[in-house]
């Protein structure tokens, strides 16, 4: 008798392969067996899964809707059983990172090398997007842990605060003589300015700090990069808001200039955030430990 599981995981294949023989091909059943399967789901649901054509199948809406979720919760299936089959000694599994391109270059890499050094046998999955893009990752299934600008409001993750970061503004030579003396906040909103796209985290952060001052800003430009804010700011384009730490090339070569603020942003954090509702694998744990060794992992 199939289950009801079974009956997802052949639904989940017929709409990957458009197609009741090639999906009985790659499950290893017959055609009828998963025909059968197919009609039994949509009974036992009420609803039309798939438009039968002689060219294969497509889902309709209420197919799409299920498919949606049943991924999403396959997945989740497929890495509870990545990490019970994970060694105790960590000689194979997947550890899946989600992270941003900015963060991974200027934060992560040294505490990947020394990951890799030491669990060969580990495979490391770089999933690359915003903070807002990773939480979802790691909902999802699809990332065991992320690293991420802070804060986040989201009470379903742990997070764990690794680097304290500073938000400045900086800018080329067309604007030095505004780093002469510290700048109030009227001044800084009235010039051209270069801020990263809205959902970024660490632009949220300083529009939030910005709005409680009362001043709103609508930025010259926004980027989709820290690496482009910096490159914008030296040919003169605009003061542009970066995170001092991934912009120290740049200021200790003359290349950009740091306007000082009468009233300093306050700092903030780059840490670890991974899901409050499933256990870490090991992997995951040990990997957290080697970034952040003082703090207890929980889970």
């Amino acid at each position: 008798m199939i289950g009801k599981l079974d009956l997802y995981r052949i639904f989940k294949e017929v709409a990957l392969q458009k197609s009741i023989s090639k999906a009985a091909e790659q499950l290893y059943l017959t055609q009828s067996a998963v025909s059968q399967a197919i009609l039994k789901l949509e009974k036992e649901l009420d609803i039309i899964l798939f438009y039968r054509t002689t060219k294969g199948v497509t889902l309709t809406t209420e197919g799409i809707l299920l498919y949606e979720h049943v991924n999403s919760a396959m997945n989740l299936l497929s890495m509870a059983e990545e990490k019970i089959l994970e060694s105790k000694n960590l000689l194979t599994g997947v550890l899946n990172i989600g992270v941003g391109d900015t963060i991974s270059r200027y934060f992560l890499l040294p505490y990947l090398e020394e990951f890799y050094t030491k669990y060969p046998g580990i495979k490391l999955n770089i999933i690359n997007g915003t903070t807002i893009e990773i939480c979802d990752f790691i909902k999802e299934g699809k990332a065991d842990v992320g690293i991420c600008n802070l804060p986040i409001q989201d009470n379903k993750f742990h997070f764990i605060p690794c680097k304290e970061v500073r938000d400045i503004f900086v800018c080329g030579q067309k604007y030095k003589h505004l780093t002469t003396n510290p700048i109030s906040l009227e001044q800084l909103i009235s010039m051209p300015l270069i801020f990263l796209e809205k959902n970024s985290n660490s632009r949220k952060y300083v529009e939030q700090y910005l709005k409680e001052q009362g001043h709103q800003i609508s930025p010259d430009f926004e980027l989709g990069s820290h690496d482009l804010l910096l490159e914008f700011a030296k040919i003169n384009l605009g003061i542009a808001c970066v995170t001092k730490e991934f912009s120290e090339h740049y200021l200790k070569n003359g290349l950009l200039h740091e306007i000082q603020l009468t009233e300093e942003i306050p700092r903030r954090n780059i840490g670890i955030c991974y899901s409050k509702m499933f256990p870490l694998s090991r992997a995951t744990k040990t990997f957290i430990q080697i970034i952040e060794p003082r703090h207890k992992v929980n889970n």
